[in-house]
């Protein structure tokens, strides 16, 4: 049975975990202690093997780029000009301020790509303003808890920068493949929240009085300064990957660089600010690449002392048709997404997984984006939900966890209908990665 000693790798980790050990340390330690079993002194060949294969991957690059600029946009009052010019448009409508907070959330997702960032901020900002109109704490809750959960599958994504080198496709067609999935669920979001001020005015109240009262040009002002210079951050981000003239390393300088011109624009530009967000981006992104040091390490063991051939003989065995492994694989990961972190999920699960899909004859493209929506569900879910604990942070504390917890399930249920869609239609995630990259 020694090809199954990889199994083993499994409740190993689990153990560290549960000790207390930090996610990356827990998987380098398995990795250590398995290679050692498995190939004694030559394990030290393989685990640095694994730091120089990570250290030279030039797509990692992007990550402290994407995460300077996230960092930055959260602390430069970009946020609060945003959701102004939004809620001048949206608030005579009905939740028009849930409405304008996943608006916002949408908004911030594509020009931050730091999940926590984006929920951080638009609990910061939404939060005491629909407490103060008496909307309903669980509609409050849900709505910035699924605001912020956007920046999952709405690019550019941290996490889709890391999913990409290790599931061995473009992280251009990631993003392209996103677009769509991404807008369908917070066009779900946002049909929700109307739905239920409609038929349930107590949850939402529709304030028609005591609205920012401004004419029509004034109204496009206000839009114009606040909405124009994001937009051009946007596009020369994610435009230049999706059209092929930019890495997603040169694009993630365009952003960085782009979001200094913005605070700069705003005059919102300190160097005490400039001094946060390095200082910001360098815990977070020794923490990302300690996590991807410890993952690329977990795996290279794993599929070493032959356990990717062990999984597929098991699955051979057992006769599950080729759906049922899909299912059993997206099962999977979101149960571990209620324990770890999205990325040492995508770590984990998507080196053992890829293998398989590819044999299975699935396009990797549309796996991975339904991949990151069930990741972005699972983050979501009580009662590990890495999302409410964001909330918890920046919630009063007339917001309870009961709140937060029966707040966030009809948006779960929400995402579980775009997981269904994404999965009957793969074309949703074919198709623009088709026609914009070929």
């Amino acid at each position: 049975m020694t090809e199954y000693i990889g199994f083993w790798m499994f409740p190993v980790l689990l153990i560290f975990l549960l000790g207390g050990f930090p996610i990356a340390l827990s998987m380098i330690c398995t990795a250590f202690i398995f290679g050692v079993i498995q190939f004694g002194d030559a394990a030290s060949f393989q685990l640095i093997s694994q730091i120089d294969s990570v250290a030279g991957n030039s797509v990692l690059a992007a990550v402290p780029l994407f995460v300077f600029m996230g960092a930055f946009l959260e602390k430069s009052g970009i946020a609060s000009k945003l959701l102004e010019a939004i809620h001048i448009w949206t608030w005579r409508l009905p939740g028009g301020m849930a409405l304008s907070t996943i608006i916002m959330g949408a908004i911030f997702a594509a020009i931050s790509g730091v999940v926590g960032a984006t929920e951080a901020v638009i609990g910061l900002l939404t939060v005491p303003v629909m407490l103060k109109h008496a909307y309903d704490k669980r509609l409050i809750s849900g709505t910035v808890c699924a605001s912020g959960s956007l920046g999952t599958v709405i690019p550019p994504s941290i996490t889709v920068i890391v999913l990409g080198p290790v599931a061995n496709v473009s992280v251009g067609e990631l993003f392209a493949g996103l677009l769509l999935p991404g807008l369908i669920m917070a066009v779900l979001f946002g049909l929700y929240v109307v739905g239920v001020a409609v038929a349930k005015p107590a949850m939402a109240p529709r304030t028609m009085e005591g609205g920012p009262k401004y004419s029509l040009g004034q109204k496009l002002r206000i839009t114009a300064v606040a909405l124009i210079p994001p937009s051009i951050l946007i596009f020369a981000v994610l435009g230049s990957i999706l059209m092929g003239v930019a890495t997603p390393t040169e694009a993630a300088a365009w952003g960085a660089l782009g979001a200094v011109g913005l605070s700069a624009i705003y005059r919102t530009f300190t160097w005490s600010l400039f001094g946060n967000a390095l200082m910001k981006t360098l815990l977070i992104t020794t923490m990302i690449l300690l996590i991807v040091l410890g993952g690329s390490m977990f795996a290279g063991v794993f599929f070493a002392s032959g356990g990717m051939l062990a999984i597929q003989t098991l699955l051979n065995d057992l006769g599950i048709p080729a759906w049922g492994v899909i299912a059993l694989i997206l099962l999977l990961t979101f149960v571990a997404g209620f324990v770890l972190d999205l990325i040492s999920v995508v770590l984990i699960v998507i080196p053992i997984a890829m293998p398989l899909v590819l044999n299975l004859g699935f396009d990797p493209i549309w796996f991975c984006i339904a991949f990151l929506v069930v990741l972005q569900t699972s983050y979501l879910t009580p009662p590990m939900a890495p999302s409410i604990f964001y909330l918890r942070a920046v919630a009063p504390p007339e917001i309870t966890l009961r709140h937060m917890y029966s707040g966030v399930i009809p948006f779960i249920v929400l995402q579980i209908i775009t997981l269904v869609v994404v999965l009957v239609f793969p074309e949703l995630a074919t198709w623009l990665p088709d026609v914009l990259l070929g």
